[in-house]
């Protein structure tokens, strides 16, 4: 029996998995509020004890780098000792994954329900593959084929330095800078960057705030749910809130093709993480591809390149089920 777990900074979920059902057939699962348990190795021993199972391996994907057998979850005050994961867990076996990687793992299992495509493209066999997944941060990961099968990496490249694109991107960059001093491409392409582009169009005059929004950003401890459902779900959107909508595609798509091409990523680029799937009517194919392969003469390139978003929320879950499942049985055999 297996433990895996998808460990973010707002919600965790664990799961049990058997080799007999596979890693998209949880036997037990649940989801705890990451915030209100002060480690992980709590809230796994009262999973654990509700369910009364006996596991012998776990695996946990992590949404954050993790450095000999130590991860430091981004945005959350846990640390995560591999060791003291396999203390609390009586010594079995335990594996850290960052969460892009524990993504990627599930790529390869992923099946046209999983998806929903941007660009059909032209698919190059063993190519590498892209991930990269604005949720409350940004992350990114890639799969590289060994021969045999794909093989995920993790990578913290979201936190590599914005680069703007046209005039509005500068001032942009500019006001964030102002802020920051350092600007990542998290703090412009995540749910903690959607309100980041969002006050800079309010401060710099691009249309008035209208006073229903301002009261309901101010009450809310997370306005990225506000600005969104404002721009999506209102009658009359604020222009405000789509604008900032079509900023924060904007810069994903060039992002998405920055990461293309750094991997040569011919197998395909996926979108994951969380808001890809509750933007889609924000995600116009042409406007997302005139951006992605806005790249000069490697354009043609980019532009056979498939582009999907994953819509199964569970995708990080399953993928660290299919590693765990997967060491297993290289270790039995």
């Amino acid at each position: 029996m297996l433990l895996a777990g998808d460990v973010g900074a707002t919600k965790t979920v664990l799961a049990l998995f058997s080799a007999e059902d596979g890693p998209r057939m949880p036997r037990a699962e649940a989801t705890f509020l990451s915030s209100r348990y002060p480690s992980l190795e709590t809230m796994v021993r009262e999973y654990l004890g509700q369910t009364g199972q006996h596991i012998t391996r776990a695996v946990f994907g992590v949404a954050g780098p993790i450095i000999s057998g130590r991860a430091y979850v981004t945005n959350l005050s846990w640390i995560i000792e591999q060791h003291a994961l396999q203390a609390a867990l009586e010594g079995i076996q335990v594996g850290l994954l960052n969460d892009l990687e524990a993504i990627a793992h599930a790529v390869p299992s992923l099946t046209a329900d999983d998806l929903h495509t941007l660009n059909q493209g032209e698919p190059e066999p063993g190519g590498a593959i892209a991930v990269i997944a604005p949720g409350t941060g940004l992350g990114e990961g890639y799969l590289t084929w060994d021969g045999t099968r794909y093989t995920a990496h993790p990578s913290e490249g979201g936190h590599c330095d914005f680069a703007a694109t046209n005039p509005r991107e500068v001032e942009l960059l500019r006001y964030l800078m102002d802020r920051y001093g350092h600007v990542s491409y998290e703090r412009v392409c995540s749910g903690l960057g959607i309100p980041n582009i969002y006050a800079y169009l309010r401060d710099s005059g691009f249309a008035v705030e209208p006073a229903w929004l301002a009261q309901k950003l101010e009450a809310a401890t997370d306005p990225t749910p506000i600005i969104v459902s404002a721009a999506l779900e209102t009658a009359d959107p604020p222009a405000l809130c789509t604008e900032t909508l079509r900023m924060f595609v904007g810069i994903l798509a060039t992002e998405a093709g920055n990461l293309a091409l750094k991997l040569l990523a011919t197998g395909g680029v996926y979108l994951a993480g969380g808001i890809p799937p509750r933007i889609l009517p924000a995600l116009d194919p042409a406007y997302f591809m005139a951006r992605f392969t806005n790249k000069g003469r490697l354009a043609e390139l980019l532009r056979r390149i498939p582009v999907h978003v994953i819509l199964n929320p569970k995708a990080a879950l399953f993928g660290a089920a299919r590693y765990g499942l997967m060491e297993a049985t290289s270790a039995s055999s």
